[in-house]
């Protein structure tokens, strides 16, 4: 149900989001949502280099094969730089089932935290989800990021020293249901790791499970 990538940002797509980062303008978090009382942090408000940083983290998303094969992809959020200072955290919540993108709403799927900072130069800051009464928590290298679905309740720790920095975006995926997400992408690991020791024929078999499980699961808009 969660899935952790790493290196998915290159050391130059790193350091360019950093500068940003750091010369960029910052307002509170809560200019998208101000009844929000659980949000407390910051985000990049400049909309020319918010675009920037958006698609330098979107390209990287795009050419990642390991987030494509987990997330199936549909529709991908522009991603947003946060910031969260001493004393700041996000409280326990769950996301929001649809956002507006451009011209439509995107029905948010899986959320994508994507870490930006080194991990000693800020504490606290974790990522922590709740699924089913079992926690996790996680805070991941520069350029890793976590998946999860956007249907838990997840929330940030507070940062007790220095600055924690990382991108926040939302996927719509070709396929809705998490069950259905998981199963699939199971089946075509395996098919990837072991279809040249199977048979053509078996081979052929598997291949065409595939394809009709997408096809019966799948949006192919």
């Amino acid at each position: 149900m969660f899935k952790r990538i790493d290196n998915v940002l290159s050391a130059n797509e790193l350091a360019t989001l950093k500068t940003i980062a750091k010369s960029a303008p910052f307002v509170s978090g809560r200019i998208s949502n101000p009844h929000n009382t659980l949000k407390n942090n910051l985000q990049l408000h400049d909309p020319e280099v918010g675009q920037q940083a958006a698609q330098i983290m979107l390209q990287a998303l795009g050419r990642n094969e390991e987030f494509n094969n987990y997330a199936f992809p549909k529709v991908i959020a522009p991603p947003i730089i946060a910031s969260y200072k001493v004393g700041m955290h996000y409280g326990l919540h769950g996301d929001a089932a649809f956002l507006p993108i451009s011209s439509r709403r995107l029905r948010s799927d899986l959320s994508c935290t994507i870490f930006l900072n080194d991990l000693d130069v800020y504490d606290g800051g974790a990522l922590r989800i709740n699924l089913s009464g079992t926690e996790f928590s996680t805070r991941l290298p520069p350029g890793s990021l976590m998946l999860y679905p956007s249907t838990t309740l997840h929330e940030v720790t507070p940062v007790t020293r220095g600055v924690r920095l990382v991108g926040i975006t939302f996927i719509e995926s070709r396929i809705a249901d998490p069950e259905h997400r998981e199963w699939l992408y199971e089946l075509n690991e395996v098919a990837a790791l072991e279809g040249l020791r199977m048979s053509r024929e078996n081979y052929t078999r598997l291949q065409r499970i595939q394809q009709n499980l997408l096809r019966e699961w799948g949006d192919p808009s």
